[in-house]
């Protein structure tokens, strides 16, 4: 396949990498909000919550739209995944979003131990968003005049 006819595929993917950076920093944000009225034992907001879970939701869509995208994209071009070390970015954010979304849902009196796994999750999380976005742009340099 022609790489013009993937240019459509390419920008949905950044628009939506982008979208998935301000989706993480909007959660971090609301994160530690939500954090810091816990332990200074202040009311919080009644919209916080649901922000942070609806902000969450958009990251797991987003990042699972950039798997397709990965995945179509590279296989139409090349035919094959192993080709550069943004799959291993990838595949890393993939499993931290959804390590990070399950352990969102154990958080509870019964799992003591989800709260801790979330927020180590997501501090990952923030170094792999790095990793990924660094790696992908090094694929979009081969594109570029």
């Amino acid at each position: 396949m022609d790489l013009p006819s993937f240019l459509w595929l390419w920008k949905i993917a950044a628009w939506s990498m982008g979208f998935v950076l301000v989706a993480y920093g909007l959660l971090a944000i609301s994160g530690v909000w939500m954090f810091y009225c816990r332990t200074a034992k202040v009311s919080r907001p009644v919209w916080l919550r649901t922000f942070h879970y609806l902000s969450g939701i958009v990251i797991v869509s987003l990042v699972l739209l950039l798997l397709a995208i990965g995945l179509v994209g590279t296989l139409g071009y090349y035919g094959s995944l192993s080709h550069s070390p943004h799959l291993i970015a990838g595949v890393l954010v993939v499993g931290l979003v959804f390590l990070s979304a399950w352990s969102a849902t154990q958080i509870g009196s019964k799992h003591f131990w989800a709260r801790s796994l979330h927020i180590a999750t997501n501090i990952t999380l923030f170094g792999s968003l790095i990793f990924v976005s660094l790696t992908g742009w090094q694929v979009v340099q081969k594109y570029l005049p």
